[in-house]
């Protein structure tokens, strides 16, 4: 796959200075006042002034230079705009209204490490000593920017615009509802959804695992109760861990773990889901909130008179 990861997003916000301090909180580490690294990932998230909340650039990594012209001739046959300059490619998804950079990039190298142990009927893994993820102190630091999840006035047109312009591929579907598409071997990297209006719907970072994920929505919510969305659970499609969580500009933020990992193309059957697996497999029930967030209006509103 001539893409492997997604590289960076710039989030739009009307109050930047709030929302940096949320994301430090949530465990990014700053690197300046608007710019955030991840463990594993780097740079991962720029925030930028804007007068409603919105995804303003997706980066995504490429293998090498060749690639660009690859893709572009991909979409030319789209019928897609695009330009190569300075390296990269640039292109806009007309249903998302989201600006897309393509760079080759270094792929994420990672240390293998043993798995965690466990205890269980009939088996003592770990005798004698407490549960390694009782024990942790440090801070939750997310290791990569995982996926972004997209409403689209034109689902299709944006699904055509990743699969067939960018060369993502599908991974499960929900006719009408929700696009699960890859670009590395992770399930998702972007989700694209029906919506009256462009929008961010949320980010997802990945942790070691669902220790952390609790350990990190805790710390989120002390003395902050309004930031919880939803969580903890388990999705069917993907087969994450999950907890999202809303920052003060209204984004939701997910902290995740275990999400499936898609390694040969071949082996994988994509499915369509026509029921309520494809939201979540056990956890609390779906908060309306989650379907068509709070501030949706307001967002339209905002599009229509800009």
């Amino acid at each position: 796959m001539a893409l492997h990861r997604l590289t960076s997003i710039t989030i739009g916000v009307p109050n930047v200075a709030e929302t940096a301090a949320y994301y430090t909180e949530f465990g990014l580490s700053p690197n300046g006042e608007t710019t955030f690294t991840t463990v594993d990932g780097g740079e991962q998230l720029r925030l930028t002034h804007s007068p409603t909340r919105r995804l303003v650039e997706l980066g995504i990594g490429a293998e090498d230079p060749d690639d660009l012209h690859r893709i572009a001739s991909h979409l030319v046959r789209l019928g897609a705009a695009h330009r190569i300059a300075d390296g990269r490619l640039t292109a806009k998804d007309p249903g998302t209204g989201v600006t897309v950079t393509i760079t080759p990039s270094p792929r994420i190298s990672r240390e293998a490490k043993p798995a965690p142990l466990y205890n269980g009927p009939g088996r003592t893994e770990r005798p004698d000593t407490r549960a390694p993820g009782v024990l942790r102190e440090t801070p939750v630091s997310p290791r990569k920017l995982g996926h972004v999840v997209l409403g689209s006035i034109d689902q299709e047109a944006s699904q055509r615009f990743f699969t067939e312009g960018l060369g993502f591929k599908s991974s499960d579907e929900v006719p009408g509802v929700a696009a699960f598409l890859r670009c590395s071997t992770d399930h998702h990297n972007v989700l694209i959804q029906p919506a009256p209006v462009p929008y961010l719907h949320h980010t997802s970072w990945e942790v070691e695992d669902v220790d952390e994920i609790g350990r990190g929505a805790h710390r989120m919510l002390l003395g902050h109760p309004e930031r919880h969305v939803w969580g903890l659970g388990r999705h069917h499609i993907g087969s994450n861990f999950f907890w999202y969580l809303k920052d003060p500009a209204g984004n939701f933020s997910e902290y995740y773990s275990d999400l499936d990992c898609i390694v040969n193309d071949a082996i994988w059957k994509p499915e369509v889901f026509t029921d309520l697996r494809a939201l979540y497999n056990w956890g609390p029930p779906v908060p309306p909130s989650f379907i068509e967030p709070e501030d949706l209006a307001a967002l339209m509103t905002g599009a229509h008179s800009s």
